[in-house]
């Protein structure tokens, strides 16, 4: 039995499509087709089925699919067998949210390390469900994911579902980021009316589990502008913030250091339900290496640097 047609085969549930997994595996899709119809010979059984929304697996496909993942990871432990203990080697694969204090930790992570050792650092900045989906899918070993506090039961439940622990880094409320220059940069008390003729800059591709997209859609509009710009990743948005000076952005605690590089303030404004939670992810049985716990003490001293000031 071929295991990189377990690989095809799961990509395919990942995506319900197999044409967009076909594009996704660079691979023709009768070519896919035909691996995963010699899949289901060889198990005998059929693991997905059409429907009007796409393939979706079968019960017996669905149970295949959770060995195939085990199986699949279990292969990358024992390849990893001889790079684990390796002291001579500094890897880390990770996910993070768009957050600015992580990124700075993760900044200070990397200025430690020693150089005179392989370095192999691979840092994703996406959003929480494509986090999940690393770990699950890719090599990816740990994640941090990003959600409304609101929206907690929903993330919690999926992380059940996919087996994994999570470790709650830092609850939050949000701050409104503006340039210095920004009309609300000096007003004493700024409420979400006085935002009004200001332009919000978002990042488009927040998602929640087992809400569609029109649903959370829908959920976000009262506390959104008419004008708004959104973005997939945090550089362009410094760039945005502090040469218009009428845009804003609701952001995590941002390091004092990035400010004065940028010229921009943050400011409390009272907005509902506007807490998130930063948390830790990773797979139950996950081991954590030396590394991986120097990363998260990192990311905790970010934190802490900005959890501790006065915002106003």
């Amino acid at each position: 039995m071929n295991t990189l047609y377990f690989k095809y085969a799961i990509e395919v549930e990942r995506l319900g499509s197999i044409t967009q997994a076909a594009d996704n595996l660079y691979m023709a899709q009768p070519n896919l087709s035909k691996a995963i119809k010699e899949l289901e010979d060889s198990l005998g059984i059929s693991i997905f089925k059409r429907t009007s929304k796409g393939v979706i697996p079968t019960q017996k496909g669905s149970e295949f699919l959770i060995y195939a993942k085990n199986v699949l990871a279990q292969i990358d432990k024992m390849e990893a067998l001889n790079t684990t203990d390796d002291t001579n080697r500094q890897c880390i694969n990770m996910s993070i949210p768009h957050g600015t204090y992580i990124a700075d930790g993760i900044t200070n992570f990397v200025s430690a390390l020693d150089q005179n050792k392989e370095i192999n650092i691979n840092i994703k900045e996406t959003n929480s469900m494509e986090a999940i989906n690393n770990i699950i899918y890719d090599k990816f070993d740990i994640g941090i994911i990003r959600y409304q506090s609101v929206y907690e039961n929903y993330f919690l439940d999926y992380l059940a579902d996919k087996n994994f622990c999570n470790d709650l880094i830092w609850e939050y409320e949000l701050l409104a980021l503006m340039s210095t220059h920004h009309a609300l940069a000096s007003v004493k008390e700024v409420h979400f009316s006085d935002l009004n003729d200001s332009m919000e800059i978002m990042h488009g591709d927040i998602t929640i589990p087992y809400i569609s997209s029109g649903e959370s859609k829908k959920s976000k509009e009262a506390t959104q502008l008419d004008k708004r710009i959104y973005v997939y990743e945090r550089s362009i948005q410094f760039d945005l913030l502090s040469r218009i000076h009428n845009t804003f952005m609701w952001v995590s605690p941002i390091p004092k250091k990035l400010l004065e590089r940028y010229d921009l303030t943050q400011r409390k404004c009272s907005v509902p339900n506007h807490q998130y939670k930063d948390v830790l992810i990773y797979p139950k049985g996950y081991k954590f290496t030396s590394l991986d716990k120097k990363l998260i003490d990192k990311i905790y001293e970010a934190k802490n640097e900005v959890a501790y000031r006065e915002y106003y």
